[in-house]
């Protein structure tokens, strides 16, 4: 079988620009182009498109994941992430649970224990992978500065994730162009808040990736309103992006 670029596009949830952009940089080529310069991809272009948004998800860019597919095959790499997704989604569950549990409690007025609110929560399980794909500093420096924070901090910190969000809604409901100042000033906002989370100032790529991540994956979706509002995050993320590369 084979889906045109708009087909694969719209399900992955990307722009075609984009796919065009993995073909140019050497990551996914189409299986094969027409005489009118359509691009057809196949059931292989799909699975390598798999692993690319898996990776852009985590925040890799490209020269990373050019590397990464030459290392394994599409079925070695692919049942690895398959692994990593379905630990992923324990954790998720175990969270769900664990602030279900808090809300009965406190509606309720009954105690709980420390491991039923935290289940889920232990960032130490992470250690391995992050060390493994960024580096010991990288995790070090994360926990470092995590731990350091006070409460206060750390809710200000959610807190401007949340206004964040609240202006791209609010932008997109007025009918704001993604590369109009207001936006673009939203979007400065949100790169400086990747960066003081990363605890270093994103690679211009890393952040367009996670734009296209807040698409793909439903739970990021949710912080904007859906693959809407995602999508439109996504936008003027890749258009603050072009504007830093010209």
């Amino acid at each position: 079988m084979e889906w045109s670029i708009q087909r694969i596009a719209k399900l992955a949830g990307v722009s075609s620009r984009t796919l065009r952009h993995y073909d140019a940089v050497g990551i996914l080529h189409p299986a094969r182009t027409d005489a009118g310069g359509m691009r057809w991809y196949d059931e292989a272009s799909l699975s390598r498109l798999q692993r690319i948004l898996l990776l852009r998800g985590l925040g890799v860019g490209i020269p990373a994941i050019a590397a990464s597919l030459e290392r394994a095959s599409d079925e070695e790499a692919l049942a690895a992430h398959l692994v990593d997704l379905e630990r992923e989604a324990d954790r998720v569950h175990r969270q769900i649970r664990a602030v279900e549990q808090t809300l009965r409690a406190r509606e309720e007025g009954a105690a709980m224990t420390a491991e039923e609110a935290l289940d889920g929560f232990d960032q130490s399980q992470y250690e391995q992978e992050v060390t493994e794909r960024w580096g010991a500093a990288a995790w070090k420096r994360g926990q470092d500065w995590w731990k350091g924070m006070s409460d206060e901090g750390r809710q200000a910190f959610g807190q401007e994730h949340l206004d964040i969000a609240a202006g791209y809604a609010a932008a997109r409901e007025e009918g704001e162009s993604v590369d109009s100042d207001t936006v673009q000033a939203l979007v400065e906002r949100h790169y400086r808040w990747v960066g003081a989370g990363w605890q270093r100032e994103p690679e211009l790529e890393a952040f367009a990736g996670l734009g296209e991540m807040y698409v793909a994956d439903e739970r990021f979706a949710a912080n904007y309103g859906g693959t809407e509002g995602a999508a439109y995050v996504r936008d003027a993320m890749l258009a603050f992006v072009a504007a830093r590369q010209r």
